[in-house]
């Protein structure tokens, strides 16, 4: 998805006054379940793909994949970078202040290959619960629905193909709910994440493409 298509019309679309409110915000996640507002929701959304983009980084520096799978895992990373960098530009664009990135600790992700597409497959799975959840929030705000309905859909796909590569099976893996996704509460994916966030700061300088 290219930035522009990304920003285009929102700006137009959401009130001064809205853009204004996360202005200073430390923190993109709380554990309440509701969101303040549109650029809440992309501050949120930018978290989990900051949190991505960093994961696929080092697991791609690892060199624990070879042939076809890294070529897989490339291409997404370079995926969840082209989202932090949307989501970045369009905050900006509204009059917000995208939320710092957090630091990170991924523990034994990159110990094997498993746990790497292990972990792998729980990030992008809890993505696209995110994604879906936070939807309503944007009922309201047409571009920005549609926009973040086209990163759902490539994090449904970067599920699909990780699940794949990790010989999941098609109930439970590949098809990860069944024929209908379900969204997932914020404070649920705030649990999911957690273990991996070590502060609102401090990410490797350059880890994320965000320009």
């Amino acid at each position: 998805m290219k930035r522009r298509d990304l920003i285009k019309g929102a700006v137009a679309t959401i009130p001064a006054a809205t853009a204004l409110t996360m202005l200073n915000t430390k923190w993109a996640f709380a554990q309440s379940d509701a969101f303040s507002g549109p650029l809440d929701v992309l501050n949120y959304a930018l978290t989990l793909e900051y949190l991505e983009a960093e994961f696929y980084r080092q697991g791609n520096a690892s060199g624990l994949l070879s042939g076809i799978e890294a070529d897989y895992l490339t291409q997404i990373g370079q995926d969840e970078a082209a989202h932090v960098g949307a989501l970045t530009d369009t905050i900006n664009a509204l009059g917000g202040t995208p939320v710092a990135a957090p630091g990170v600790d991924f523990g034994e992700s990159f110990a094997s290959r498993a746990s790497y597409l292990e972990t792998a497959f729980v990030f992008e799975n809890t993505g696209v619960g995110a994604y879906l959840g936070a939807a309503p929030s944007l009922f309201d705000q047409k571009e920005l629905l549609a926009a973040a309905a086209g990163i759902f859909g490539v994090e449904a796909r970067h599920a699909a193909v990780i699940a794949n590569l990790a010989g999941k099976p098609a109930e439970g893996g590949v098809y990860f709910n069944g024929a209908f996704e379900k969204p997932t509460p914020r404070s649920e994916v705030l649990a999911a994440v957690t273990p991996f966030l070590t502060g609102a700061a401090g990410m490797a300088s350059g880890a994320a493409v965000t320009r």
